[in-house]
């Protein structure tokens, strides 16, 4: 996946407050090694052009989370070369998530189930997190802002329409932008929360992930409700695929009693990630750089580490004028 794709010329997306179309696509953005914030609450990124940092997620063989690695339990290849990791990071940094909630008329009898679910999935999460809401269907509406604020969040997953269609893509793209414009943490999330297929976006799966990864934007954890007769294979190809380009994991819960497990998991795994640096002699270069890590347990089991695949360089990652037609 190395074209940037360009965004379509018209969005059917209502953001109140709406997102001004000059956000710019960056290469690799690293939070500093202890992020701190600010006078103002925000907290501070510091950038170095040739340090990549990718957020792990790191399970054993039953799928449990592993939390006492160091750096000699890793190894890291760029573009099929090793390189020398220069830290590993293991701490509860706080989070931008965006919670993207199907509101479309298939969801009638799952969104109580599915606001119960992101209510206690953003209680579980660190209370320095910042959130915030978009309801879509054919259309995206930002019902809540970024806030902490559990009463406002839980209003804004109370803005229910269940008509229309479902813009999928497009709203990820969307979200990723504003996270790119406005998000002050060290980490960003996006958790997408459907029931069946994108039958209603400009773009395609494969523009939503190049713009994803074009920006060095969120890490996209999915849970697809597609259990009755909801939702299709490639449904479920697509949230697999949006999920595993950018570093997250696709759920699929069995049923409605099982969606309180799964939000519970997404935000355990958020909040025990491996933050893995080191410095890239091509960074600099124009391009897309493939990625993969491989750890291993004290005894020398290999584990599975969720990441994302590869990152553009900032020299590659320019703007197309096309992407801010209107």
């Amino acid at each position: 996946m190395k074209k940037a794709p360009t965004l379509p010329a018209v969005f059917a997306i209502l953001i109140s407050g709406a997102l001004s179309a000059d956000a710019q696509s960056t290469a690799t953005v690293m939070p500093s090694r202890q992020p701190k914030p600010g006078s103002s609450g925000a907290y501070t990124l510091h950038v170095d052009a040739e340090e990549v940092v990718l957020n792990c997620t790191v399970l054993d063989n039953r799928g449990e989370l592993v939390n006492d690695l160091t750096e000699n339990n890793f190894k890291v290849f760029e573009d099929k070369t090793q390189q020398t990791v220069i830290s590993v990071q293991h701490q509860d940094t706080p989070v931008s998530i965006g919670l993207l909630v199907d509101n479309s008329g298939s969801m009638s009898i799952k969104r109580a189930a599915v606001a119960s679910a992101a209510l206690d999935l953003v209680k579980a999460s660190n209370p320095q997190d910042e959130t915030f809401v978009i309801n879509f269907s054919d259309q995206a509406y930002l019902d809540q802002d970024f806030t902490s604020d559990l009463d406002k969040l839980q209003n804004g997953l109370s803005h229910l329409s269940l008509s229309g269609a479902t813009a999928l893509y497009d709203t990820v793209v969307t979200a990723a932008d504003k996270m790119e414009r406005s998000a002050t943490r060290p980490r960003k999330v996006l958790i997408v929360i459907t029931d069946g297929d994108d039958n209603a976006s400009r773009l395609t799966v494969d523009d939503a992930i190049h713009r994803v990864q074009d920006m060095q934007g969120p890490i996209i954890y999915s849970i697809g409700l597609m259990f009755g007769s909801g939702g299709s294979r490639h449904a479920k190809h697509d949230l697999r695929a949006l999920s595993s380009e950018t570093g997250g994991i696709a759920f699929f819960p069995s049923s409605l009693k099982d969606i309180d497990s799964v939000a519970a998991d997404v935000a355990r795994d958020i909040r025990n990630q491996y933050a893995i640096a080191y410095h890239s002699p091509r960074a600099l270069v124009g391009g897309y750089h493939t990625v993969k890590v491989e750890a291993r347990d004290q005894g020398q089991s290999p584990l599975t580490v969720y990441t994302r695949p590869g990152y553009f360089s900032k020299q590659f990652a320019s703007r197309n004028p096309k992407m801010d037609a209107k």
